[in-house]
């Protein structure tokens, strides 16, 4: 891990400990939760903070011992590297980045993954302007492409498998560019710079609220985000985990995180994001 964001992670998990923790007093489990954002820090706070202290609050009562929930923040998918290498104890990330701590690291488990209305899929979206003549993929062949970060599902890989399946890799476009967040991509799309680009659907959502002119020219399948534990976890820890997580209904406890809840997971469900993955060798660039 590069030392910035080594020492980023670390100061996040001290100065944040106190904001997250169940009560006052020596903990007798205090655990690390570690994700990446591209929000500020307090933002990312205020997101997790309600799920994570009742999580404390419901496996000290099944454990028999107090459990305190610290957050650890990277400000970029470096934050991988916490998870790999035991920095965390478990995190939130998005399915592309599981394979990738997974290869690193084998020991690493799935404790559930986000429901999506029931399923363990959501939409991806390959939009393009309000007014583009464009109405198939391969209309894009020789168009410009704005893709999300180099490390995301949605944003890179999956969205590279869509255009390999109509035969356009990066030597048949103008030019593409990896622009970091969803909703830029979008924005970039409705600003006309760029012909086409790859969003999740509810940035997609947004952004046409906010009168953003930009319209969905195909949609894909992705998995939801797993929640993982590091290697050598107490397996007695994962599994309380696990069962408070499957077994939460409270609407507003799960309202910043996953509104449908959790369902159970395994390596498994992520074998197209890992076939993705794979192929965006092919796509070049």
């Amino acid at each position: 891990m590069p030392p910035t964001a080594s020492l980023f992670i670390a100061i996040a998990s001290v100065t944040l400990a106190a904001l997250l923790t169940a009560s006052p007093g020596a903990a007798d489990l205090n655990l690390i939760f570690g994700t990446y954002t591209a929000d500020k820090p307090t933002t990312t706070v205020r997101k997790f903070k309600p799920f994570l202290t009742f999580l404390a609050g419901a496996m000290s009562e099944r454990l028999g011992e107090q459990v305190t929930i610290s957050m650890a923040i990277s400000r970029s998918y470096n934050g991988i590297d916490a998870l790999v290498q035991g920095q965390v104890d478990f995190a939130r990330f998005g399915p592309a980045s599981y394979v990738t701590a997974k290869q690193a690291e084998d020991g690493i488990s799935i404790i559930a993954m986000e429901s999506s209305k029931g399923k363990k899929t959501f939409k991806g979206i390959i939009a393009v302007h309000q007014n583009s003549t464009f109405n198939s993929l391969a209309d894009l062949r020789n168009g410009r492409f704005a893709f999300g970060s180099e490390l995301s599902t949605i944003g890179r890989f999956l969205a590279q498998s869509e255009l390999l399946d109509v035969d356009i890799s990066a030597k048949d476009l103008e030019y593409f560019e990896y622009l970091g967040r969803h909703d830029r991509v979008g924005t970039a799309v409705g600003a006309g710079d760029f012909d086409a680009g790859a969003l999740k659907s509810s940035t997609f959502a947004k952004l046409v609220k906010k009168n953003v002119p930009i319209r969905e020219l195909v949609s894909f399948d992705n998995v939801t985000k797993p929640w993982l534990a590091r290697a050598g976890l107490d397996p007695a820890i994962v599994e309380t985990m696990r069962r408070v997580m499957l077994e939460t209904k409270d609407i507003e406890v799960l309202e910043s995180v996953s509104k449908s809840g959790f369902l159970e997971g395994n390596d498994n469900d992520y074998v197209t994001i890992r076939e993705a993955i794979n192929r965006s060798m092919e796509f070049g660039g």
